[in-house]
């Protein structure tokens, strides 16, 4: 076991940490709370009117930034003496009482904020943009509003404060009561890792402060009608709501540019009136666009965005304003003759191929940090986020539509959320659905506008029962939701959504790139909502970082330990048991930590490249796969389990099998009808490749060959290059090597397999719903016999911009004796500094043979002027590394 992590006293300087909020005056500004002061309630027993008064001592509160929860304001200060992240620690912050959560009191949110001057005529407004679980908020002595108008991780509220502040100090306190995802409509985690001591209480999305005039503008809405299949029109619908805040009547001009295109409009005001103020084409044709930028997903066109603009003026001030991004695109969705769904973008069918998203474990807001992750989404070749639940702020999806990210959004199982959906689940109260209809509601508004979301789905693992299903559904149409309304996750429909399409029957667990080949279950058919082979380790100087000496023995040594970091502690996949097999049996017993990890990369490239090119395969096919969502793309927290990548970011085994498999235009091998396949995701077709298809020994001797020339392939389609004939004399372990090049000669796609003669052999009979057993495993022990190869490696580095771009050449001279092996490059800030992250490779995990070489690039933030030091190590390739000094390059 670690070492017990101790709650320490919060710093003695806290009071004088931060400055009052300087809350902007220009009507329409929006101000953050920037930082709060918050301590237990049961410490700080004071009344919400005494605690939000100027003068109030806030001696041994803490101080924490303006979307933290509870323990991310905690972490922030240091709370907590060890690491929460590494072996076991985070138990010491879990000792559950009675309700399973120590957190059972309220906390205090307190936090000042300054207004220049008396505004008269001015509103202000308080916006919370989301509470777990629900708060009571007092201004200035007066009570807001209590939890049971402030409760839902997703609703967005806004309370007229006007009568209660002034020029000068102003004073918001919050007590925020205790949250359970099993009691309230709020965040869960199920098994995806260990549950949050403070189950993620607090103002997680913010809280801002608001000015605006009499009239205030909310909600802008533009819609596009894209004319298909010429791309050559677009109509664009736009609305606004606008409401007085005033006890009198007002007559408000509402102008603006929506594209470029000025629109105006005077409506009246009835006093308290709220009016949703629309322009189109039949008033205003300039709005009927002639050849409009198109938005594209990622690899298949650009990704340019409009702005609209909007300003309200009430007896010539201006009173309101508000922007909002939007893209020209058509999404649409229909069900194949199998049942399954299959989205079209812009008239063109899309094979989804995306990851599912997880936040930070405390809800940590990283901006960096999330823009990073979307550039390794780029990076992997992936087209789609599925977010179950843990919906992410504005910045998220901003993000999606910059890059072309198509986004699939929903309500998250279990808990609450599904409470009412299951067999002797708790109904919901008349409570429970006003917050999840103000949680539709105010989705729908943040979501609608963004070219990169394609749907929503109302259910994870069930679909909503029938009332529920409709509130949801009428709350979308009422906010003019444009996109596919999708039942579930799972193959189950709802009578006002409709046959989901969708499919979620495993695996989870440990299964072999043969699996997804099958035409059942998980196999590469339909719509797979979350599938993946469950374990994905991390590179050992992770496993390192996260694991205790004796976990890592654990890992290594006994396949039935339970690991911390796998997974929730009563989950099945807190032991990786199904995996460790499969592992010794087709790989060997690990003899070691570092034995164990290099074949766990092996394995995961393997299997991962498998899960995303079966789905390639079959695009075209009579019973067509439409999408998969690899389940995960990212974690929550350090984790053996379910990921892309890591949380460290360190790219690994399962990146770089799934980056190879995600190529635009891409050569691989069917393990179900030994057909060599290529694949174009681009719209563009390719003309004149070039293919070299070679299968090996393990000495190294080829067995079989066939070069083809003139290859045409048409933009998102896969064609069927060649077949591997039956192969006599292969060595029990094999390779499989392919090589596509332009009609010029320059790399395409290289991809190489490791196979064996020996087949794995599923038993479909025994599966259940996370995993199929086996009853034969395929034998690749032989690799442990390949002799040590030589590689020699040259780099450089160059600037360009704000970051380095390392350039690697990796050969293996013609005199080496054997193939290198899975070779992996990473780069240091020097010759014992960090690893260099996050990273952008164009390939890694590289196998090459004697008198082969091979290019690769890495892009990566600069920091400071060490010279970066290229490490390589393989499988059977001893590790070296070498600087790669900078040269004089070109700024971007």
């Amino acid at each position: 076991m670690a070492a017990i992590a101790v709650l320490a006293a919060p710093p003695a300087h806290t009071q004088t940490t931060y400055a009052p909020t300087q809350v902007s005056v220009d009507a329409g500004s929006i101000t953050a709370i920037d930082h709060w002061q918050i301590q237990d309630s049961a410490k700080a027993q004071q009344s919400g009117a005494d605690i939000s008064s100027t003068g109030f001592s806030t001696e041994d509160w803490y101080p924490v930034s303006g979307r933290a929860t509870v323990m991310a304001g905690l972490l922030e200060n240091g709370t907590y003496k060890n690491d929460v992240f590494y072996s076991d620690n985070l138990r010491a912050v879990q000792v559950p009482d009675s309700s399973g959560n120590l957190f059972v009191t309220p906390w205090w949110y307190r936090a000042e904020f300054t207004l220049p001057k008396d505004l008269a005529g001015r509103h202000t407004l308080l916006r919370t943009n989301g509470m777990i679980a629900s708060a009571d908020m007092w201004i200035n002595g007066h009570l807001v509003a209590d939890h049971a108008d402030v409760a839902g991780a997703y609703p967005v509220h806004e309370f007229d404060v006007t009568r209660w502040i002034h020029a000068g100090a102003n004073v918001l306190a919050m007590r925020v009561h205790p949250a359970d995802p099993r009691q309230s409509l709020s965040m869960g985690w199920v098994d995806w890792n260990p549950t949050p001591p403070d189950n993620n209480m607090g103002p997680w999305r913010g809280v801002d402060i608001v000015q605006t005039g009499p009239v205030e503008l909310n909600f802008p809405q533009v819609l596009s009608t894209l004319s298909l299949p010429g791309l050559a029109r677009a109509t664009l619908d736009v609305k606004v709501t606008a409401k007085n805040l005033d006890a009198v009547a007002h007559d408000v001009t509402i102008n603006g540019t929506v594209a470029g295109v000025a629109v105006q409009q005077t409506v009246h005001l009835a006093p308290g009136q709220t009016q949703v103020v629309s322009f189109s084409s039949k008033t205003t044709p300039a709005l009927a666009l002639d050849h409009p930028k198109i938005w594209w997903p990622v690899g298949m066109g650009e990704h340019p965005l409009y702005q609209l603009e909007m300003t309200a003026a009430v007896d010539g001030a201006t009173s309101d304003r508000t922007t909002s991004t939007f893209g020209i695109r058509s999404v649409s969705s229909s069900l194949t003759k199998q049942g399954y769904r299959q989205f079209f973008i812009n008239g063109k069918p899309v094979l989804i191929r995306g990851g599912g998203w997880a936040p930070d474990m405390f809800l940590r807001d990283d901006p960096a940090r999330m823009e990073a992750e979307f550039s390794y989404v780029l990076n992997l070749g992936l087209n789609a986020i599925r977010s179950e639940g843990k919906l992410e702020n504005q910045r998220f999806y901003d993000l999606a539509d910059r890059n072309g990210v198509l986004i699939l959004a929903g309500w998250e199982c279990c808990d609450k959320w599904e409470s009412a959906a299951k067999t002797g689940g708790a109904p919901w109260n008349a409570a429970d659905m006003k917050v999840a209809e103000d949680s539709m509601a105010s989705e729908a508004r943040l979501l609608r506008n963004h070219p990169s979301v394609i749907g929503f789905l109302i259910g994870s693992d069930n679909p909503p029962p029938p009332a529920i299903a409709k509130m949801y559904v009428d709350a979308l149409r009422a906010a003019d939701w444009p996109l596919p309304i999708i039942s579930a996750a799972v193959a189950k429909g709802t009578a006002e959504a409709g046959p989901s399409g969708m499919k979620m029957d495993g695996p989870y667990d440990w299964i072999p790139p043969s699996y997804w080949y099958a035409d059942k279950l998980g196999g590469a058919f339909g719509f797979d909502s979350e599938v993946s082979a469950g374990a994905d380790i991390p590179r050992i100087e992770d496993v390192q970082r996260m694991l205790s000496p004796q976990e890592q023995e654990a890992l290594w040594k006994y396949p039935e330990a339970r690991q911390y970091h796998a997974s929730a502690d009563w989950s099945t996949f807190a032991v990786l048991t199904p995996f460790d097999k499969a592992l010794a049996q087709r790989y060997g017993a690990p003899t070691s930590l570092a034995d164990y990890v290099a074949k766990a990369q092996l394995d995961n490239y393997d299997n991962v490249r498998a899960q995303f090119e079966a789905f390639n395969a079959h695009m075209d096919a009579d019973k067509p796969a439409t999408g998969v969502i690899y389940w995960m793309l990212n974690n929550a927290w350090p984790s053996l389990h379910w990921h892309l990548y890591d949380y460290f970011m360190n790219p690994a085994g399962a990146y770089f099998g799934a980056k190879k498999a995600n190529e635009l235009v891409h050569i691989q091998y069917s393990y179900d009808s030994n057909d060599i396949v290529l694949v174009n995701h681009t719209l563009d077709d390719v003309h004149g490749l070039q293919a070299n298809i070679r299968v090996r020994n393990l000495d190294g001797s080829v067995r079989y060959e066939k070069r083809l020339q003139n290859i045409d392939l048409a933009g998102n389609h896969t064609r069927p290059l060649a077949t591997l004939p039956a192969i006599a004399g292969l060595s029990r372990a094999y390779f499989i090597e392919l090589d596509l090049a332009s009609s010029d000669g320059k790399p395409v796609s290289r991809n190489v397999y490791w196979l064996s003669t020996r087949a794995d052999v599923l038993d479909w009979a025994h599966s259940n719903w996370y995993l199929t057993p086996l009853t034969q495993y395929a034998d690749l022990t032989a690799l442990r016999s390949l002799p040590a190869a030589t590689s020699e490696i040259r780099a450089t580095t160059r600037r360009e911009g704000n970051d380095d771009v390392t350039t690697v050449t990796l050969s293996v001279p013609a005199s080496s004796k054997a193939v290198a092996l899975f070779q992996h490059v990473s780069i240091r800030r020097g010759a014992h500094g960090n690893l260099a992250l996050p990273i952008r490779w164009n390939d890694n995990d590289v196998t090459l043979w004697p008198g082969e070489s091979i290019v690769l690039t890495a892009r990566y933030a600069s920091q400071g002027t060490a010279v970066p030091v290229v490490e390589v190590s393989g499988w059977n390739v001893p590790a070296q590394s070498v600087p790669a000094a900078t040269t004089q390059g070109t700024d971007h």
